[in-house]
């Protein structure tokens, strides 16, 4: 899913329940994650609930710099929910896009700063901080 497709959907969300229960459902969608990536390494700090996040650089394409995919998961689900927002913005673009992209805009624009608890903003900042440091090392081994 698209992060258009997210905003346009949301958009049309009356309640904060709707919305609630919609990035949880998004959540749901994302692709199993392997019980062997659970590992500390994959872990994302300065997240409440149990974070993680893999990221795999592939090669150029039409010339460009490398792309980034991720996959990811959380032991909770509104969390989950916000990786599968993040994966839309975020997965299988070129490093340089990532880097170029601001994803607290889109986090604004959702109304999720004023619905989430410090916590899980604080959270999501440092999901966004540990992909933009995956895209900045893709990136530099590019080099």
């Amino acid at each position: 899913m698209s992060i258009e497709q997210i905003l346009d959907d949301f958009s049309l969300l009356d309640s904060w329940d709707d919305r609630y229960r919609y990035v949880i459902e998004l959540g749901r969608a994302l692709p199993p994650f392997p019980e062997d990536a659970r590992t500390e390494r994959n872990k994302v700090r300065g997240c409440a609930s149990q974070v993680w996040l893999v990221s795999e650089t592939l090669p150029p394409a039409n010339g460009g710099g490398p792309t980034v995919e991720f996959r990811g998961d959380s032991d909770a689900h509104i969390v989950k929910g916000l990786i599968a927002i993040l994966f839309a913005l975020y997965s299988g673009q070129p490093a340089q896009k990532i880097l170029d992209t601001d994803a607290i805009d889109i986090f604004n624009r959702l109304g999720l700063g004023e619905h989430l608890t410090p916590q899980r903003s604080n959270g999501f900042r440092s999901m966004v901080e540990r992909i933009r440091a995956d895209a900045q090392a893709a990136l530099a081994e590019a080099v």
